[in-house]
């Protein structure tokens, strides 16, 4: 698999939170190169299914009863941030945002206004030189900022309508070291991982089932996240999402290098015998990891999934990108094979011994 092809078609598909129906055809049609089934839940979320070979959990016929076999969920969010269309005046489109869309950047870029048919564009913004001078430094407001389609006014209002949608406009860059640059990073980045992935699995077997989900409106409730956990009630999950790589003005304790693997998060939201496992597994794979901590919110879909029904023991990892929620999103390709390489490892080693030893938890992870 050529995972930078594959992260450039996922970056430049839109699916802005709410609205996924794009980018989840990629997704399904990806992922179901490398699995048994793939299909769409009532919310939108997109789901790919790789059978185990556990054939002792459901072998007992005798008594006309079987146990289903155990399943593992990789939950990472396809949606991404974008703004909607608020309304429309003189011809110019007034937004608001769908996600944490920062204000600061959205001047001078390139949009697609996804209307009666789609019309790239502009966010504009009163010039300097009209701004009052106490007002010349400031960040401009989101309520300030305004789309620019250069047609007139009659036809802007027939082609665009309030609640349309807005993409940010952004083709990768290649940069050099094997970095990537470009929109949708978070949490497309995961989403090229759990393809890696299930790519690996194809070279070997596992016990246990593995249910491959890319959720829904990750960027502002968690839904996919919520209602998945719930209908699959997977006996353990792992979220894959996007952490803080190293830049300008950020301490070494606030982010992680580019290209020396993803972090293993360890906290609350984690269980310990998940994060001790994943730990094992990059030592067997002599793979270098680095532990994130995380006291409270997790801010990723391993919040939801951790309590749903009675308990889903969860473990989180993360793949460092720089510029985060910023067309220009840079990272590592090394680290998103890397994710995935951990990933199928620790999946290979679930048995029914790991499933038992989730309720013994330990006094501390081992090194």
């Amino acid at each position: 698999m050529n995972t930078a092809a594959l992260l450039k078609q996922l970056s430049h598909t839109p699916g802005i939170s709410g609205h996924e129906a794009e980018i989840r055809s990629v997704v399904l049609r990806e992922w179901g190169r490398w699995a048994a089934e793939t299909r769409v839940d009532k919310v939108g979320n997109a789901l790919a299914v790789r059978r185990g070979t556990d054939r002792a959990a459901t072998s007992r016929r005798s008594d006309r009863t079987t146990t289903p076999r155990r399943s593992i969920m990789l939950a990472t969010h396809m949606d991404e941030i974008g703004l909607m269309v608020a309304g429309v005046k003189h011809g110019f489109i007034h937004v608001v945002e769908l996600g944490g869309v920062d204000a600061r950047i959205l001047p001078g870029q390139e949009v697609i206004v996804h209307g009666r048919r789609d019309l790239p564009g502009l966010v504009a913004s009163t010039p300097p030189h009209l701004l009052k001078a106490a007002e010349r430094s400031k960040v401009i407001p989101l309520d300030h900022l305004w789309v620019d389609v250069g047609l007139p006014a009659r036809q802007v209002e027939q082609l665009v309508r309030v609640g349309d949608l807005i993409s940010l406009r952004r083709s990768v860059i290649e940069l050099k070291n094997g970095l990537l640059a470009g929109k949708a990073f978070d949490n497309r980045a995961s989403v090229a991982a759990v393809a890696v992935c299930l790519e690996q699995l194809q070279q070997t077997q596992q016990q246990w089932d593995v249910l491959a989900v890319a959720t829904v409106q990750e960027e502002v409730s968690y839904l996919g996240a919520t209602s998945s956990a719930f209908a699959l009630q997977p006996d353990v999950a792992i979220a894959i999402d996007v952490t803080f790589a190293a830049q300008h003005n950020v301490t070494d304790v606030e982010t992680f290098a580019l290209d020396k693997g993803p972090t293993i998060n360890v906290g609350p939201n984690m269980h310990p015998r998940m994060v001790q496992g994943l730990r094992d597994a990059a030592k067997r794979l002599e793979l270098e990891t680095r532990l994130e901590p995380l006291t409270g919110h997790s801010g990723t879909d391993g919040w939801a999934i951790q309590v749903a029904r009675e308990g889903i023991p969860t473990g989180i990892v993360a793949i460092p990108i720089r510029s985060m929620h910023t067309p220009v999103e840079t990272v590592a390709i090394a680290d998103i094979e890397r994710t995935g390489r951990l990933l199928a490892e620790f999946i290979r080693g679930l048995d029914e011994e790991f499933y038992q030893a989730l309720v013994d938890l330990p006094d501390k992870m081992t090194r």
